[in-house]
């Protein structure tokens, strides 16, 4: 072997970073490895709007965190507590009662203490007002448990990562994909082997972390584990995700856990590219539906738009588009909602998007028959029931006498011009992936730990099933990578020792 690291992390995302932070922190050389170009690494973190989903008790425990947000700002501010009861409510709720039990708890009850900790580490973060709240009045109304985000995204949680690391002495490398674990004689492992630019090369480790994602890019693993018709949904963020890690891990013993046939997937723009866009990154996403209606070809409506806040249906409404005829849906929206529809994502150049003064001709531009599409709106006009509409809360203002419903937020389509947008499913991350214990430690099939090997992050399975609270997947992977480098560096440090080599 002609290098030796304490830790080795195989991956450049958020948890990755976190990982190799941590494992810094306490004193170890670490090498991170990443498998895309310069341009082109940070993996799925890079694609996302930057959302934490974080328990706190009062706005002055997030604004701790925040910069330059005054007395008066704070004055115009309601935000909800979210306490830890709350966070652990939701997980419970929307994975089935699924997620495993030891490794939610970890994340709901470190969340708040790992921002902070990511704070020191040189994340900066801001209130989510664009995404996460609306004005109501004089009021700034935040909703859904999810007001925290990182300053410019996930463009700008990866660029103060890597800033981060290179402060720190962490080296990275780029193009250079991990292809194999290496294995002691006791099946422990202690090292990688990377290739790239014509060579082969193995590097020993301390301890090895995968923090590498899940499959979500390989079209022939989601036919084989999501099912059919998978293998042409959209991927909404990095091309590189095709599940080497997750296949070494097995390879090595680890045990398969989690939710195999599950994954997270989003409403995307029809007419975006197969994989993400290193420049409109998360602005594909068509997130504003539940003030909307949602119809397929046959212009029927197939989901209820306002059965919560989009931040616990967004993550689980693409597979049902995947369902529905030719994969494609419409987003319907009129002008009285337009005001509240992310500029961002709905109002750019790029978005794919049919405007016309009425229902027939909102049809015909969208390929549908007109007859049908006009049913289905008089049909949901009628059933709009009287109330108040105010998107920040569960209204209550519903519909009566339709399949499906509208539980929140239903208003009559009747304000022209309206808005049709196209949408198809884009795939985000996949939720199975490998057991590990509190440590980060990779488990085998007999519920011990593989030593040497730890994992964070999308492939490591056991926490989402059917669906996720929205912005709760970068809180695991900081929450898991900062484990998995603090215990990752401790391994390192009693390898060192048993060698006579201390820790650099």
């Amino acid at each position: 072997m002609s290098e030796r690291y304490d830790v080795v992390i195989v991956g450049a995302g958020n948890a990755a970073f976190c990982a190799a932070h941590a494992a810094r922190a306490h004193g170890a050389r670490v090498l991170v490895l990443e498998k895309a170009p310069r341009n082109r690494s940070g993996g799925n973190s890079y694609f996302t709007a930057g959302a934490f989903r974080v328990a706190y008790g009062t706005l002055d425990d997030v604004r701790s965190l925040v910069d330059d947000l005054s007395d008066e700002q704070a004055a115009s501010i309601d935000l909800p507590a979210y306490t830890t009861d709350h966070f652990m409510a939701d997980l419970r709720t929307l994975t089935e009662g699924r997620s495993d039990p030891e490794l939610s708890a970890i994340l709901v009850g470190e969340s708040l203490e790992t921002v902070r900790w990511m704070r020191d580490q040189g994340i900066r973060w801001e209130l989510m007002y664009a995404r996460q709240s609306f004005r109501v009045g004089e009021r700034v109304q935040f909703f859904g448990g999810l007001a925290l985000g990182t300053v410019d995204g996930g463009r700008g949680l990866m660029e103060q990562h890597t800033a981060a690391a290179s402060a720190s002495g962490i080296e990275v490398r780029y193009d250079s994909p991990v292809v194999g674990l290496l294995r002691d004689g006791r099946g422990g492992v202690n090292g990688v082997t990377v290739v790239g630019a014509g060579t082969r090369e193995e590097i020993a480790a301390g301890a090895v972390i995968l923090a590498s994602g899940g499959f979500e890019a390989d079209p022939r693993m989601r036919a084989q584990y999501l099912g059919p018709n998978w293998d042409i949904a959209k991927v909404r963020g990095t091309a590189a995700n095709t599940g080497e890690g997750l296949h070494m891990a097995l390879e090595a013993g680890a045990q398969p856990y989690g939710h195999w046939s599950g994954c997270h997937a989003v409403f995307w723009d029809a007419d975006a590219p197969p994989t993400g866009d290193w420049e409109l990154t998360n602005q594909l996403s068509k997130l504003g539906y539940p003030i909307g209606l949602i119809v397929n070809r046959e212009a029927r409506r197939f989901v209820d738009e306002g059965a919560d806040f989009r931040n616990y249906t967004y993550a689980k409404y693409g597979r049902e588009v995947l369902r529905q005829p030719g994969a494609i849906a419409y987003q319907l929206y009129d002008q009285k909602v337009v005001p509240l529809l992310r500029k961002d994502e709905y109002m750019i150049p790029s978005a794919t998007r049919v405007v016309a003064d009425t229902i027939r001709e909102l049809a015909t531009g969208l390929g549908l028959q007109p007859e049908a599409l006009e049913r289905t709106v008089d049909d949901f006009n009628a059933a709009v029931q009287e109330g108040e509409f105010n998107p920040s809360i569960k209204d209550g203002k519903r519909t009566l006498g339709v399949e499906p419903p509208k539980s929140n937020w239903a208003q009559r389509l009747d304000s022209p011009p309206y808005l049709a947008y196209p949408v198809t499913v884009g795939i985000t991350f996949t939720f199975g992936g490998v057991r590990i214990d509190a440590d980060a430690r990779v488990l085998d099939r007999a519920g011990k730990p593989i030593a040497g090997l730890f994992a964070a992050g999308e492939l490591v399975g056991g926490l989402f099933y059917h669906n996720y609270p929205g912005g709760s997947g970068l809180m695991a992977g900081a929450v898991f990578g900062r484990r998995a480098g603090r215990t990752a560096s401790a391994r390192a440090a009693l390898a060192g020792s048993a060698r006579g080599a201390p820790v650099r």
